[in-house]
């Protein structure tokens, strides 16, 4: 369900003239889904506070969208009474709600941010980025895996001819299994690639603050620990600055780098690469105006130490971005269903496609400030990182589709597409 309109800036559980005002908390993720013939809204906590598994009916859901911080218990008891036509609610029970959600670890609290610090310092003493989601979205057994990797890998329809010098790759994070042919016909592509070094920049769906997340941490999955290179992470922090989120917990339950990974160490298992993971955050909330030139101006020293990873020549550098495209339908905000929605999505992302293919940085920007970013393109902010630090080169999109859930009546847009040397194919 989309998050925008629970995405606040506002900390805490605040306080204004001594009436309290209670605020959700933004890293929550919200799934309708139907139960015993009835509508519930599962969450998922990317924390773990909540309890897995814990959904909540629609109207407290509702109830819950309007703690923003703006709203004293006072005017949730109003509100609630408005909306059940007058009938009587007394602000007890609006504080026992409120009470509630903060027991079970759903509001910005001095008691959730106690638990959250706890957790950050835990993770951010770790050396190694374990995996998590392993056993889960695809086997935890090494053998099972590549066995599971092999499956899909063969799942591609593609007749495009494999080539030797990949540069840059763009690939789903969406469910494995769901997306399993887009991905098999992205990583078909580098079967005759040896990089030493692979830049996994994808969508940070937990950074909160900056415009990127980096970590230092070595990052394990069932086929092994892929080493990360450090010294370059260092490079990217120094040239980032303030514009680098504060710490690397946005990475500790982040799929986007994950999933790539497991097929990066399957393909290239009998070769050695480090790994430089870059979680993206949103240029929506974190630059001063949506614009190309805003963006540049702001990350330009970052962006040019990655532009120069190409010309390194101690390393051949990969960079595959992590993305997903459209996000359309009641799961994620929309009033209509995925099918009303398609042709205009579809339009949307086919035209971010083209001019991410013709390296057309400003028609690319101009598009997605053309939809107002109405369709939830998570992936936009990764790809136009990836823009402006490409070299002279050819684009080709290798595949796209819109793949639907039919139960939710939503759909995620998702794509292949490479990038290669410009005397090559």
């Amino acid at each position: 369900m989309d998050r925008d309109h629970l995405n606040h800036r506002i900390p805490i559980m605040s306080a204004t003239m001594g009436e309290t005002r209670p605020v959700i908390r933004s890293d929550l993720e919200f799934l309708p889904v139907q139960k015993d013939g009835q509508a519930i809204i599962l969450i998922r906590d990317p924390l773990g506070l909540v309890k897995e598994g814990q959904a909540v009916k629609p109207h407290l859901y509702e109830f819950m969208t309007l703690l923003d911080g703006a709203h004293s218990l006072r005017d949730l008891q109003m509100e609630l009474m408005r909306r059940k036509g007058g009938i009587l609610i007394t602000l007890d029970e609006v504080e026992r709600i409120v009470s509630n959600l903060e027991a079970d670890y759903m509001l910005d609290s001095e008691k959730f941010q106690a638990a959250r610090r706890q957790i950050v310092e835990t993770f951010s003493a770790e050396q190694v980025r374990a995996c998590s989601h392993c056993g889960r979205s695809y086997p935890k057994d090494p053998a099972e895996l590549h066995n599971w990797l092999n499956q899909i890998l063969e799942t591609s329809s593609s007749d495009v001819a494999v080539p030797s010098n990949v540069i840059a790759l763009v690939a789903p994070h969406l469910d494995l299994a769901a997306g399993a042919g887009v991905y098999a016909t992205a990583y078909r592509m580098l079967r005759h690639n040896k990089p030493s070094r692979v830049v996994i920049m994808g969508t940070g769906h937990q950074v909160r603050d900056g415009l990127f997340c980096l970590t230092k941490k070595d990052f394990e999955t069932p086929l092994g620990i892929t080493l990360n290179d450090t010294q370059l992470t260092g490079q990217l922090q120094q040239a980032g600055g303030g514009m680098i989120a504060a710490d690397d917990f946005a990475h500790k339950t982040e799929h986007a780098i994950e999933f790539q990974l497991i097929f990066l160490q399957h393909l290239f298992a009998e070769r050695s690469f480090t790994v430089v993971p870059i979680l993206c955050g949103s240029f929506l909330t974190g630059l001063p105006e949506y614009s190309r030139q805003a963006f540049l101006k702001r990350a330009g020293s970052f962006l040019k130490v990655l532009k120069d990873l190409i010309q390194d020549p101690g390393h051949q550098t990969l960079f595959v971005a992590s993305v997903d495209f459209s996000h359309i339908g009641p799961k994620f905000g929309h009033t209509y269903a995925a099918d009303f929605l398609e042709g205009q999505a579809q339009a949307h992302d086919q035209a971010l496609l083209k001019y991410l293919c013709d390296l057309d940085g400003e028609g690319f920007w101009q598009e997605s400030a053309r939809i107002e970013d109405r369709y939830n393109v998570c992936g936009f902010s990764t790809q136009a990182t990836l823009l402006d630090i490409l070299p002279s080169c050819r684009g080709r999109i290798l595949e796209y589709r819109l793949q639907h859930e039919p139960a939710t009546q939503s759909a995620v847009g998702i794509a292949a597409a490479m990038f290669t040397a410009a005397d090559q194919t």
